[in-house]
């Protein structure tokens, strides 16, 4: 039986990424019948049904799950070797780029990677992804997103990470009900607003589960957005990064920030992409934009650049 042609496999990996018929057949610029031919093509030569219909998503079986990380660094590769690096000019990029950012993420982060994408003069249609902890290699190996930043380590073979910056927690609370000196004790008859730890950010649920004052939580809320409102009009507590309390300070500047009485820090945040092998020249220039846009300056140097070899 003859190999699949680079448009077959290419409709492949599309259609991976994409889990839909009809959106392959518009990333592709073809018909959906022009799809699902290729895919009974694949079907055949492959031995496996490849993606299974629930609903209206083109789930893939572990076949194809097995298939498409290889095929799609194979096509990467195509896809560099025949392209020129010197063809590409950030002022006249005008392509797709998807960054994934967790609910915090989206508050810190994206205002300054927006304000670097504006210096470029560079004009992308930027799609940007919430992306829980526990989905981040998921999207970047499907390329949902190009780009991820999240609190939460991981170490993949298929992907390269960088740190941006440590994570201190503090307290943060209204100047109208301020927190005592620092001590072991200064959150005696405080309540704590706990925000979802789905992002990553677990430092502070496993605080107070270990400093006894879980019972004090009189709110848990799903995102942060929410927290400096809430804690404006009320005497509750929330424990949180400084680099986001300093931002929440900012929109409100009747919170306070105390620091405290504990070791206060967990793994850095980090920007994770696929492997360098996998990315476009678009895609690499968006990583080194984005890393530079957030990192704090305290890592540097090739040592912290991740890539961990294949196997």
């Amino acid at each position: 039986m003859p190999l699949p042609d680079l448009n077959q496999l290419r409709t492949f990996t599309v259609l991976y990424e994409r889990r839909s018929l009809t959106a392959t057949a518009q990333a592709l610029h073809v018909t959906q019948p022009t799809v699902s031919y290729t895919l009974a093509r694949l079907r055949e030569r492959f031995g496996d049904v490849l993606f299974r219909r629930e609903g209206n998503v083109m789930v893939p079986t572990p076949r194809a799950t097995a298939l498409f990380a290889p095929l799609h660094e194979a096509l990467a590769q195509i896809d560099a070797a025949v392209s020129d690096d010197d063809d590409f000019t950030p002022a006249s990029f005008t392509g797709d780029l998807g960054l994934g950012l967790t609910s915090i993420g989206e508050q810190t982060f994206l205002p300054p990677i927006l304000a670097a994408l504006s210096r470029t003069g560079a004009q992308p249609r930027l799609q940007v992804e919430r992306v829980d902890a526990d989905q981040v290699e998921e999207e970047l190996v499907r390329g949902t997103v190009d780009v991820a930043i999240t609190v939460s380590h991981l170490i993949s073979p298929r992907l390269w990470r960088s740190r941006v910056r440590t994570v201190e927690y503090v307290a943060l609370t209204s100047d109208a009900f301020p927190l005592p000196a620092v001590a072991p004790d200064m959150f005696a008859g405080r309540r704590f607003v706990q925000v979802s730890s789905r992002g990553g950010h677990v430092f502070p649920l496993q605080v107070l589960d270990e400093q006894g004052l879980l019972p004090q939580v009189a709110l848990n809320v799903v995102e942060y957005a929410t927290v400096p409102a809430v804690l404006s009009a009320t005497d509750l507590v929330a424990l949180l990064p400084r680099h986001v309390a300093e931002v929440f300070c900012g929109w409100f500047p009747r919170l306070r920030i105390t620091e405290l009485p504990w070791p206060a820090q967990s793994s850095p945040v980090a920007l994770y992409t696929r492997r360098k092998a996998s990315l476009s020249t678009a895609q690499r220039w968006f990583r080194q934009l984005t890393l530079d846009a957030v990192s704090s300056g305290e890592f540097t140097g090739a040592g912290d650049l991740v890539e961990v070899p294949p196997g």
